[in-house]
């Protein structure tokens, strides 16, 4: 007997990023590579207390088959909570999945043809196009700058299905949109027809001000945006959410009731608890400062440790430093050095779509304390120096 597997199947590909988290459990390893939020910021105390009220009170609707929509207070609470950000939207719009991850593979699924064209952040998201392969598109790399797309460079995008985009402390680069170039950006994709994705996990994590207003708030019949607990909550939830424009959602339902029939309702009926009376409007604050220290020990460190002509730009929000290394370095080729010298990174090649700098790498601050960054980015910089002593 012989499995044929399909073709997308060739297109799935193991996680760099998971595969770097299998080394990094080895003892006495810095692990700067894992986007993971820190454990101490979970609600631990509430959610006990949410989930025993849901049991006294609903055991039997929270653990039965829930609405394909997902529970419908929490899809209320959604779309007030982007109400207050500038984005107009309906409950009846808002679609709970399975983690955000899931409303990538859902647009996936629903948006793209075998050969059509999906254009991308030059670097981006490497889950989003790990979603998105086994639709076997072909990816567009936009060409950016600091605060992401150029407007101007959107004229090669014209005739994608969609314009891919994390606008608020992008994964991996760490760099936020500013709002004009919102304006121009979504006045282009208009001019164009070009939908977009709004990808926004992190948008609750600034430190100084807030991002400006969604994409979606300028054009929500042309945005389709993604949202998620995960960061301001806990990410074993696997809770997120899609708003969807009207013509969308009903395929985009179907292409959920398909994958899984519903998101966990005990789930959905725990965080709803947990966040129905403002819960997220003392918590997240304490997230932001605990983030906001260790991303100014991260930049510090980078300050005295990393040899001159690497570059770097401050987040100011997230969980992510880019940097770029001079020319000559290969971090891929660096990180088994790395890993024995006790630190772990992302390499950066593994973000792009087409033409991988491979003098890039991707540096996590939020699981670690401010004196193992300290070690970490330490030791980074005696390999970056001592590889670089060795270049002809």
């Amino acid at each position: 007997m012989t499995w044929n597997m399909a073709r997308r199947a060739e297109r799935l590909n193991p996680s760099i990023i998971r595969e770097i988290l299998k080394v990094t459990e080895r003892p006495g390893i810095v692990s700067l590579a894992g986007g993971l939020p820190a454990a101490e910021g979970f609600p631990v105390q509430a959610m006990r207390e949410a989930t025993a009220r849901v049991l006294a009170d609903h055991p039997k609707e929270a653990l039965q088959y829930a609405a394909s929509e997902g529970f419908a207070p929490l899809r209320e609470w959604v779309a007030a909570q982007l109400a207050t950000q500038g984005m107009k939207c309906d409950a009846d719009q808002v679609l709970i999945t399975t983690g955000s991850q899931q409303g990538l593979d859902l647009a996936g699924k629903v948006l793209l043809d075998p050969g059509s064209t999906v254009a991308v952040e030059s670097p981006t998201y490497l889950g989003a196009l790990q979603a998105f392969a086994p639709y076997e598109p072909e990816f567009l790399a936009v060409d950016c700058d600091e605060q992401g797309p150029l407007p101007a460079a959107l004229k090669a995008a014209k005739g994608a299905r969609f314009l891919y985009m994390l606008p608020n402390f992008q994964n991996p680069s760490g760099r936020c949109m500013g709002a004009a170039r919102r304006d121009a950006l979504m006045a282009e994709c208009l001019r164009l027809g070009l939908p977009v994705v709004e990808d926004n996990p992190y948008g609750d994590l600034w430190f100084d001000q807030p991002p400006a207003a969604p994409l979606a708030a300028h054009a929500p019949d042309e945005v389709l945006y993604l949202g998620s607990f995960s960061k301001v909550l806990a990410p074993g939830l696997r809770l997120g959410y899609m708003v969807a424009p009207r013509l969308l959602y009903p395929k985009l339902l179907q292409a959920k009731q398909a994958a899984d029939l519903h998101t966990p309702g005990f789930n959905q009926r725990v965080v709803h608890e947990v966040i129905k009376n403002g819960f997220l409007d003392q918590h997240v604050p304490t997230i932001r400062a605990r983030y906001k220290a260790q991303r100014d020990a991260m930049r510090a460190a980078l300050e005295r440790h990393l040899p001159a002509g690497c570059q770097w730009q401050l987040p100011a929000g997230g969980m992510f430093f880019w940097v770029t290394l001079p020319e000559g370095f290969d971090t891929l080729a660096l990180l088994p050095r790395a890993v024995d010298a006790g630190v772990a990174y992302v390499p950066g090649a593994a973000f792009y779509a087409s033409e991988p700098r491979m003098n890039t790498l991707r540096l996590s601050f939020v699981t670690v304390a401010p004196e193992l960054i300290e070690q970490g980015i330490a030791a980074l910089g005696r390999v970056l120096k001592a590889s670089q002593e060795v270049q002809p």
